[in-house]
C-alpha cells in the first residue's frame, strides 16, 4: 500500500517539528511548510492526502490555506488546528469545507486519531467500519521510574486489573504521574493495540465539550456541516482517559453517567444512540468526597468512576526513587542539551533528600532540567538549584540565577538576556516550557524579549520564532 502523506502547515519551527516526529512514527510521509503560500506552492506541485494547518499565521493565514487547497483540489479533507476559545473559528473553517478542527491544547494521540479517521473517510470506508480501524500510535518511550515497594506492588495490582473493562479512578496531587499510571493500564490490557483517548475536562469549555465527548449529527447546530465522531467513538474497543474529571459540569456529569451505564451515546443532533465499547479511567487530584459534599460533583458518578481505586503516593513518601529519577532526567537532559552528563554534588544530594517536593516528579524534572542548563554540563552544585522554601513566596529565579553567568564586564540586564535566551534555546524556542525551567511566568518571558526588541533586537533567536 502506497505510503499516505501528509502537509503540515505552521509558522512555528517546534509545533512542525513535534507534529512531523509524531505522525512519522505512525508510518506517514511528512512535508511542512512554514507559511501557506509556501504550502499552496508545495500542494500545486504534489498532491497530498491531508493538510493539517494552524489557522493564526502571519500573512496568509490558515483560513486562506484552506481556501486555497480547496479551488485546487475540493476532495483533500484538511484539519485546522484552532487557539482555545476559538470555537467561531472553528465554526466558519468547517463551513468552509474543513474536514475537521483540532484545539489546543490537545495530545497527539488524538491529532493522529483524526488523521486516521479522515484518511478512512476519503478512501469510502463507511464511518462505523473505519472508525474500528483507528489505532492510536502511542509513544512507549514514556515509563514509569521507581524502585518503590509502595508504587511497584501498585503497578503489579494494576497489571491484575488491567484486563478488565472496569472504570478507574487515580488520584493523586498535581505531578505525581496520573496520566503516566492510566497509559501503563491501557498497554497492560488486551484494548494496548486499540486508542488511548485522553480529554481533559478543564481546558474544554462546557458548550464544547459534549460535542466534544459525544459528537455530533450533521445540522445538529449552525455551522455543522458534516457529522462527527466524538472521543468516545474515537477511543472504540480503547481507552477513554477523562482527566481533571473533577472540573467536568455537573449537567455533563448526568449524561456520562448515563454512557456508563447503557454503554450507548447519542450524538447532539442524532435520532438514535450509538452502542460504545470503552474503558474509562479518570483522574483527578481534588476532593471527589468534598466535591460531592458541595454539589459539585455526583455521588452516583463518583461510585461508578471508582471501581477500581487507585491512589499515587506523593514524592515526598517514596524518597527512595530520589537517585533513580535523578539520574533518569540527568540523562535525558544532557542529552536533550548535547552536554556530557553532570553528577550531583553531596550537598545537592541532601538538599534534594530533604526539600518537600510539593509539585512532585514533574517538579523535580524541571529542578534538574534548569541544573542541568545552568551547571554547563559538569558537576551540579547547591547555586544550581532553585528550591522554594516552606511559606515563601515565589520569587524571580531569573535573578537569583543571574550570578551563574556573570563576568565583570556585563551588566545585570544582559546576565539576564543571556539566560533568558539560553533557555528558550534550550527549550527550541517554547515560551511555556522556558518558564517551567526558570520559574518564572510566561508574560514575564513575553515582557522582557519585548524590551529586547525595543532595544539591540533579539538577535540570538534570529530564525527561529519564540512561542507560548
Amino acid at each position: 500500500m502506497k505510503t499516505k502523506t501528509i502537509l503540515i502547515v505552521d509558522d512555528e519551527p517546534s509545533m512542525r517539528i513535534a507534529l512531523s516526529e509524531s505522525l512519522k512514527s505512525c508510518g506517514y510521509k511528512v512535508e511542512v511548510s512554514g507559511s501557506g503560500a509556501d504550502a499552496l506552492e508545495k500542494f500545486q506541485e504534489d498532491k497530498f492526502e491531508v493538510v493539517i494547518t494552524d489557522i493564526r499565521m502571519p500573512g496568509m493565514s490558515g483560513m486562506d490555506v484552506l481556501r486555497g487547497i480547496k479551488k485546487i483540489s475540493s476532495k483533500t479533507p484538511v484539519i485546522v488546528i484552532t487557539a482555545y476559545g476559538t470555537v467561531n473559528t472553528a465554526v466558519e473553517a468547517m463551513k468552509e469545507g474543513a474536514a475537521d478542527f483540532i484545539m489546543k491544547p490537545f495530545s497527539i494521540d488524538h491529532l493522529e486519531l483524526l488523521v486516521k479517521k479522515v484518511v478512512a473517510e476519503k478512501q469510502g470506508k463507511r464511518e462505523g467500519k473505519s472508525k474500528h480501524n483507528l489505532k492510536g500510535c502511542l509513544s512507549r518511550k514514556k515509563t514509569i521510574i521507581t524502585e518503590d515497594k509502595k508504587m511497584l506492588a501498585l503497578l503489579e495490582l494494576l497489571k491484575g486489573v488491567s484486563g478488565s473493562k472496569s472504570s478507574v479512578l487515580i488520584q493523586g496531587e498535581s505531578g505525581t504521574g496520573k496520566e503516566l499510571i492510566a497509559r501503563y493500564i491501557h498497554l497492560h490490557s488486551g484494548r494496548a493495540d486499540m486508542p488511548f483517548v485522553a480529554v481533559n475536562c478543564a481546558a474544554i469549555p462546557y458548550n464544547l465539550l459534549e460535542s466534544e465527548m459525544f459528537g455530533h449529527e450533521k445540522g445538529a447546530f449552525t455551522g455543522a456541516s458534516r457529522m462527527r465522531l466524538g472521543k468516545f467513538e474515537l477511543a472504540g474497543g480503547g481507552t477513554l482517559l477523562l482527566d481533571e474529571i473533577s472540573e467536568m459540569d455537573v449537567q455533563l456529569q448526568a449524561k456520562l453517567l448515563r454512557v456508563i451505564q447503557e454503554s450507548e451515546i447519542d450524538r447532539l443532533g442524532g435520532k438514535a444512540s450509538v452502542p460504545v465499547d470503552v474503558r474509562i479511567i479518570a483522574t483527578t487530584n481534588a476532593d471527589l468526597k468534598k466535591y460531592i459534599k458541595d454539589k459539585k460533583f455526583r455521588e452516583d458518578l463518583y461510585y461508578r468512576l471508582n471501581v477500581v481505586p487507585v491512589n499515587i503516593p506523593p514524592l515526598r513518601e517514596r524518597k527512595g526513587d530520589m537517585p533513580l529519577l535523578c539520574g533518569h532526567f540527568l540523562e535525558k537532559y544532557s542529552r536533550l542539551g548535547k552536554t556530557a552528563k553532570p553528577v550531583l554534588s553531596k550537598e545537592v544530594e541532601q538538599l534534594l533528600e530533604s526539600y518537600n517536593w510539593p509539585g512532585n516528579v514533574r517538579e523535580l524534572e524541571n529542578v534538574i532540567e534548569r541544573a542541568v542548563l545552568l551547571s554547563g554540563g559538569e558537576r551540579i552544585l547547591p547555586e544550581h538549584l532553585y528550591l522554594e522554601k516552606e511559606g515563601e513566596s515565589r520569587r524571580q529565579p531569573v535573578e537569583a540565577s543571574l550570578k551563574l553567568v556573570a563576568s565583570e564586564d556585563t551588566t545585570l540586564k544582559e546576565m539576564e538576556k543571556k539566560l533568558i535566551f539560553k533557555t528558550l534555546e534550550k527549550a527550541e524556542g517554547n515560551r511555556t516550557r522556558a518558564s517551567e525551567v526558570l520559574g518564572i511566568s510566561v508574560r514575564t518571558i513575553r515582557n522582557k524579549l519585548n524590551g529586547y526588541k525595543q532595544g539591540s533586537g533579539v538577535r540570538r533567536l534570529e530564525g527561529q520564532r519564540v512561542r507560548g
